[in-house]
């Protein structure tokens, strides 16, 4: 009867320690500029940076909307693209020997200099980001599949076989389930990464998205408008985790219920 009021206490209690510290970081940085009279090129005031963006949120809400497609797109593609790996491996060892290494060894890869012969090969525009952020995104996927496949319930799995159940059926019953905890958690650090990479993307080559916007607003020494950039990119990667976590919530209530009477 109590876990609840007491959780619900927790998380209150952790939002507020965490706005404290982002309004205590804000206070300091808009005193430190008013007092220092540095230049706004240099270091714009929070105050600046919030005006500027409103100002200009159009241009700024213009921009936001490809790369959260190319995002979209991008992430479910890794999502599709690790889950059929992952049932791969589970189902074959020989995969297993020789994809799993492979995935790995794709991640030693710099995008750095992939991404520009993405651009050379498919153009600018969505196939090159969505590549990218498939590559980044794909990788915690898998490996969290794999890893909840790995540490599925073993007395179920043998109760299952010793009724006759298929391997299908033992997977579809057991391990799938058993790995969605695990899957989840791939899938948060997933989303986190999945914005960071579509605006790299842009930066190599895009004509329009908030990594494009950052790079003109580099070049016209609009600081102010960088940042607000970086804000809106920030909120929209909370968001994104955010709404996994609801999504887990849905999904695997069971699994929150546990967490949260331990």
């Amino acid at each position: 009867m109590h876990a609840l009021p007491t959780a619900a206490r927790e998380q209150a209690g952790r939002v507020l320690s965490v706005g404290a510290f982002v309004a205590t970081l804000l206070i300091v940085w808009e005193t430190y500029v008013r007092v220092s009279g540095i230049h706004p090129t240099i270091l714009p005031a929070p105050t600046r940076v919030l005006s500027e963006g409103w100002r200009f949120r159009d241009l700024i809400w213009l921009n936001m909307l490809p790369t959260l497609g190319e995002t979209a797109v991008g992430f479910v593609a890794a999502v599709v693209v690790g889950t059929t790996c992952a049932i791969a491996i589970d189902f074959s060892q020989a995969v297993r020997r020789t994809l799993y290494p492979a995935l790995v060894a794709s991640q030693a890869i710099p995008l750095v200099a992939i991404a520009p012969l993405l651009v050379v090969w498919f153009g600018f525009g969505l196939a090159p980001k969505v590549i990218v952020v498939a590559l980044v995104t794909f990788f915690p996927v898998t490996v969290g599949w794999v890893d909840g496949f790995a540490a599925a319930e073993r007395g179920a799995t043998n109760l299952l076989r010793s009724m006759g159940a298929g391997r299908w059926q033992v997977f579809r019953l057991v391990r799938l389930p058993g790995a969605l905890p695990a899957f989840f958690s791939g899938l948060r650090i997933a989303i986190t990464y999945a914005v960071v990479a579509a605006i790299f993307a842009e930066y190599v080559g895009a004509r329009r998205g908030l990594g494009i916007f950052m790079q003109q607003q580099q070049n016209s020494f609009r600081t102010d408008l960088v940042i607000a950039a970086v804000v809106v990119t920030a909120v929209l990667s909370i968001a994104l985790f955010a709404a996994t976590a609801v999504v887990e919530r849905l999904v695997i209530p069971w699994h929150y219920a546990t967490r949260q009477r331990t």
